[in-house]
């Protein structure tokens, strides 16, 4: 792979655009908009993030003049529109969000909370309507930048999670409370987000909700202490109810549907991951944790010392255990709050065909299964394990590959594995590496892919670097990653 130079970042605010052609950065109070291709700046702005004037005059009145009510906080979101034509950038705290046009340095806009505040802002599909969730749960304002409007929605469950757009865009669906019972508002996207369904749910403190890929139903969960899972339609009927026998104490964690909207894998704290068909809404398999892993599974293991016998430069394979294996699994502790345990990320590739998964409670291993497609016997099982030296902080599929995974561990580098290495004999076969960052210090923490799949973004604490597929007789036009 291709490194770029190292480059500055605030809050892991690194974005690619959506047709990969630029790359959107926040530093402080300042964005900057890279082309990928050479890495040039193209626009940078500095931005105006005084607190909106009703956020000043409420501070005002609550603290002495003398108090540093603001401190020097900067961009907390940022954010592409669906055509690269717009740029968002939010700062919470202060109460305001910056829009900005990517082909005409002047034109700029402007959108300043309320007295509610701001805990997050966000694109929605279309890219020409902006979500404001207000502090403390109050509302969500739509603006429109069509229109110059907005909307208010009242009363969300959850600023950072509880609403999603059906695939196409077309409807909004937010969790909300009202007369302290869980609702769902359907909101036609088309019409100026216009009521079109408003229901009530069965759960008593709803944690979170997921729309399946065919936009046909939705899956909704109680909250950490009770494990329960409803599948409701966009009228409002309940299909199904969903809670493992025996009752493991504790509820969900993950959730997430099938990319053909055919399956539903649910985990919770208690090492299962329950497969539900859309079909009958039955159970059809159960995948369980296990320290006891047989010969028939492929298990590798990241090298010791491989960052310093390669320098940081190339990569070097896993180690590929030979025979049974057994995994240390931690004893999570019930009797505490949040216990280290259950399934902390449940993933599906692109293609449905394998499932990635990561155990709380044996935060060095990432776990795949196969999933059988339409034509062959549904039997799904695990396939392969990945052992690190340190805990997995990240672990994200190809977007745009189906058997393409990269795994970060706060490391010198990162990792990838891959099942479309073809062999001498002609057929696919897996392979796992580990990749270097050939620069002095970098400790990978977070990683993104670029929308087609070719590249990576790698992020530190406050810096950033890419790596980009090396093509047949091209390269990036870019300097080696180096400390700066």
């Amino acid at each position: 792979m291709d490194f770029t130079e190292i480059y500055k970042q605030s809050s892991s605010l690194v974005s690619f655009s959506p047709g990969t052609n630029f790359i959107l950065t926040a530093v402080q109070d300042r964005l900057i908009v890279r082309r990928t291709d050479t890495f040039q700046i193209m626009r940078t702005w500095l931005l105006d993030v005084a607190p909106s004037p009703t956020l000043t005059v409420s501070s005002a009145k609550l603290k002495p003049a003398s108090h540093n009510t603001f401190p020097e906080i900067g961009i907390s979101h940022i954010g592409w529109s669906c055509d690269s034509e717009y740029i968002l950038a939010a700062c919470a705290k202060r109460g305001v969000v910056h829009l900005l046009k990517l082909r005409d340095e002047e034109w700029t806009g402007r959108i300043d909370a309320g007295a509610e505040g701001l805990t997050k802002a966000e694109w929605a599909p279309d890219g020409r309507h902006i979500l404001c969730f207000s502090e403390w749960g109050l509302r969500v304002t739509v603006w429109s930048l069509l229109t110059r409007t907005s909307i208010y929605i009242q009363f969300p469950v959850h600023p950072d999670r509880g609403y999603a757009f059906r695939a196409d865009g077309r409807y909004f669906v937010l969790a909300e409370r009202h007369k302290s019972k869980d609702t769902l508002g359907l909101y036609d996207t088309g019409d100026q987000y216009k009521l079109v369904r408003h229901f009530p749910l069965p759960t008593g403190s709803l944690s979170s909700l997921a729309i399946s890929p065919t936009g046909n139903y939705i899956a909704i969960w109680e909250g950490p202490v009770e494990y329960k899972l409803y599948i409701v339609s966009l009228a409002g009927d309940i299909q199904t109810s969903f809670s493992p026998e025996p009752d493991p104490g504790f509820g969900i964690r993950s959730v997430a549907w099938h990319p053909s909207g055919l399956f539903l894998a649910v985990g919770g704290w208690d090492d299962k991951i329950h497969i539900l068909s859309a079909v009958g809404w039955s159970e059809v398999a159960t995948l369980e944790l296990s320290s006891k892993i047989p010969a028939t599974i492929n298990v590798w293991r990241e090298p010791s010392d491989w960052f310093e016998s390669t320098g940081g430069r190339g990569f070097l394979s896993y180690e590929k255990l030979q025979g049974s294996q057994t995994l240390n699994v931690t004893r999570a502790d019930q009797t505490k709050p949040a216990p280290k345990c259950g399934a902390v990320q449940i993933e599906w590739n692109i293609s449905g065909n394998h499932l990635l998964v990561r155990f709380d409670n044996v935060p060095n291993a990432v776990h795949i299964f196969d999933f059988p497609s339409s034509d062959q016997p549904f039997a799904p099982h695990l396939r392969t394990i990945l052992l690190h030296s340190h805990p997995v902080l990240n672990s994200r599929w190809n977007p745009a590959r189906k058997g393409n995974l990269v795994v970060c561990c706060g490391t010198r580098g990162f990792y990838m594995w891959s099942d479309e290495w073809v062999g001498e004999n002609g057929a696919e076969e897996e392979i796992a590496e580990c990749i270097g960052v050939p620069a002095k210090k970098f400790e990978t923490k977070d990683v993104k892919w670029a929308p087609d799949g070719k590249g990576l973004i790698l992020i530190e604490k406050d810096q950033f670097c890419c790596a980009f597929e090396v093509e047949e007789a091209t390269s990036i036009n870019v300097p080696m990653a180096e400390e700066v």
